[in-house]
């Protein structure tokens, strides 16, 4: 693993159907492309789908807390969760958000490729 271990928001929505979770991908980008992926240190944001349909996993990396605390500082956050909000108010079904109250994560371990460990 890097020195630089990153920095991420991960956000869970449970939501009623495929149709839901596609729009709601597609609205969560959107809010990317307009209030997010513009500021210093961000480096993606990643939509997981589940298969069957019910959960969106959006996991939004930073290169660094530094960066992440900056743009919590800096950006619109007002003007932000209204545009999240009004997502959520116009998809075409239920959702429910997992958001835990503190949605912040630093990279503590990780495991990458190599060859088979012996017991």
């Amino acid at each position: 693993m890097n020195e630089d271990k990153g920095f991420y928001s991960i956000i869970e929505y449970a939501v009623d159907g495929p149709e839901t979770q596609s729009a709601l991908v597609d609205a969560f980008a959107d809010i990317q492309d307009r209030w997010v992926r513009f500021y210093p240190g961000y480096v993606s944001a990643r939509f997981h789908a589940s298969i069957d349909g019910t959960r969106v996993f959006n996991l939004v990396s930073w290169a660094s807390e530094a960066d992440y605390r900056h743009f919590e500082e800096t950006s619109d956050t007002a003007g932000r969760l209204e545009a999240i909000q009004a997502a959520l108010d116009g998809l075409p079904g239920e959702v429910e958000s997992r958001v835990s109250a503190n949605p912040r994560y630093r990279v503590v371990r990780e495991i990458g490729p190599g060859s088979r460990v012996a017991d």
